[in-house]
C-alpha cells in the first residue's frame, strides 16, 4: 500500500475526547469535555419540537438559512458594534471549528506560518497542520497570563507569518485580553501586514472586572480580521454544532467556498430552532452570565477548600490545576489524569494538550455543570491526595 499522509504524525488524536471516553467508562464526572450538563433554553428547544413537525428538513441554502443569517447579523450589530451583511460578509458552519479550519484555508498557503498564544486549544496546533502551516509560539505567563509584548512582535515579524490564531476569553486559561493588548496586537497585524483570527466562542462569559473587546472593531482591523464563534457556550447546545465566521467580503468569498466543498451546509431543523435563540432580549445574557458566576464561584470556593492550587480564570468556564503536590515522581500528566478518573472519579484534560512549554504539572477543569454535579465532584476531590499519593 502507497505510503498516507505525512500531516497526522505530527498531531495526535484529540485528547479532550479520548478523556471523554475514559469518563464515560469509568462512570466518572466529566469535567474534561466542557459541555453543560444541564438543559438549552426551553424556548429554542420547543422551537425545535415544532420544526420537527414542520421542517424544514431538506438542504439549507450553503451559507446559512436566510433568517438565521439575518437573525445573527442583529445579534452581532447589538453586542459587537458592527452589522455584517448576511449576503455577503458571514456564512453558517459545522461549529466555529468548521470556521477556523476553512479559515486558515482560505487565508494560508502551504509553508506559511501562524502565531498563536501557549497554552492554546488543542484544535489549533493540529488544524495549522492540516493547511500545512508552521505553528509559531508565543507564551501566556501564569497566574495573569500575560505576554511579553517584544516577544510577541518578534513572532510576528518573521518572514512567513500570513496570520495570529487568538482565542478571546481565552481556552484554556482562561485570559480575557485588554483593549490595551488588543490594540498592540491589532498594530502588529497592521505593520506586519498579518490576518488576525478570532475565536470568539466565549464571548459572554466574561467576569466582574473584566470587558470582552471585539478585535474587527478595532481601527483598521476590519478589513484583515476573520471572527469565529458559535451558538455552543452561549446557548447550551453544544451538540448542534452550529457556528460562523465573519469577514469583509473579499475574505468571506474565499472561506465560502471550502465550507461549500467541505460541508455543504448546516442542520436546517437547527437552524431555524435557533432563531429564537439569537432574538433573546439582553436579559437572557444578564442571567447567562449570572448562572456562570454563580458556578464558577461553587467550584473555585470548593477548591480552595480542598486545598487544590489553581489559576483563577477572567472569562469562559475553565480552572487550570496544579497537581504538583499529588503527582507521583515519574507520572505523566496525562497518566495522572487517566489515574485520577479511575480512582477519584472526576475526568480533567492533562496540560500538556495545551502548553507548547514542557509542562507536566497542569490539569485543565470546566464547571459548566448543575450546582449538584459540581457539588459531588468536589466532594470526590476532597479525598485526591488519600487516593493518588
Amino acid at each position: 500500500m502507497k505510503e498516507m499522509s505525512r500531516r497526522n504524525q505530527y498531531f495526535t488524536e484529540s485528547v479532550i475526547r479520548r478523556m471523554t471516553r475514559i469518563a464515560i467508562a469509568n462512570n466518572a464526572i466529566n469535567l474534561a469535555q466542557g459541555f453543560p450538563d444541564f438543559d438549552p433554553p426551553k424556548a429554542m428547544t420547543d422551537r425545535l419540537k415544532e420544526v420537527c413537525d414542520q421542517g424544514p428538513h431538506q438542504y439549507p441554502i450553503t451559507m446559512g438559512a436566510p433568517n438565521f443569517r439575518q437573525a445573527l447579523s442583529k445579534k452581532c450589530g447589538h453586542f459587537m458594534g458592527i452589522t455584517p451583511d448576511p449576503e455577503k460578509e458571514m456564512v453558517v458552519t459545522i461549529g466555529s471549528t468548521e470556521a477556523m479550519v476553512d479559515t486558515l484555508f482560505a487565508i494560508t498557503n502551504p509553508g506559511d506560518k501562524v502565531v498563536m498564544f501557549s497554552p492554546y486549544f488543542e484544535n489549533y496546533h493540529a488544524q495549522a497542520i492540516m493547511a500545512d502551516c508552521e505553528p509559531v509560539y508565543v507564551p501566556l505567563i501564569p497566574p495573569e497570563f500575560n505576554f511579553d509584548f517584544q516577544v510577541l512582535e518578534d513572532a510576528m515579524k518573521q518572514p512567513g507569518v500570513k496570520a495570529i490564531l487568538i482565542c478571546n476569553p481565552s481556552n484554556p486559561s482562561g485570559k480575557v485580553f485588554t483593549k490595551a493588548e488588543l490594540t498592540f496586537i491589532a498594530d502588529l497585524c497592521k505593520k506586519y501586514d498579518v490576518y488576525a483570527v478570532m475565536d470568539e466562542v466565549y464571548e459572554h462569559i466574561v467576569y466582574e472586572g473584566h470587558t470582552h473587546t471585539y478585535m474587527a472593531t478595532l481601527p483598521g482591523m476590519w478589513e484583515r480580521t476573520i471572527s469565529c464563534s458559535s451558538l455552543s457556550k452561549t446557548y447550551s447546545v453544544t451538540g448542534w454544532r452550529l457556528g460562523y465566521a465573519l469577514a469583509p467580503e473579499p475574505i468571506m468569498q474565499r472561506i465560502k467556498q471550502y465550507h461549500d466543498f467541505n460541508a455543504v451546509g448546516c442542520a436546517s431543523p437547527l437552524m431555524e430552532a435557533a432563531v429564537v435563540g439569537l432574538e433573546f432580549p439582553d436579559s437572557y445574557y444578564e442571567e447567562f452570565g449570572a448562572h456562570y458566576a454563580h458556578m464558577k464561584k461553587i467550584f473555585t470556593d470548593g477548591l480552595k477548600s480542598i486545598g487544590i492550587p489553581f489559576t483563577d480564570p477572567q472569562g469562559t468556564y475553565f480552572v487550570l490545576a496544579n497537581i504538583g503536590p499529588y503527582l507521583r515522581k515519574g507520572q505523566t500528566d496525562v497518566q495522572f489524569c487517566e489515574e485520577m478518573t479511575e480512582k477519584v472519579g472526576v475526568a480533567a484534560v492533562p496540560g500538556t494538550s495545551f502548553f507548547k512549554e514542557d509542562v507536566q504539572d497542569i490539569i485543565r477543569l470546566h464547571f459548566a455543570k448543575k450546582d449538584e454535579t459540581l457539588y459531588e465532584a468536589l466532594n470526590r476531590l476532597a479525598d485526591i491526595k488519600k487516593k493518588m499519593c
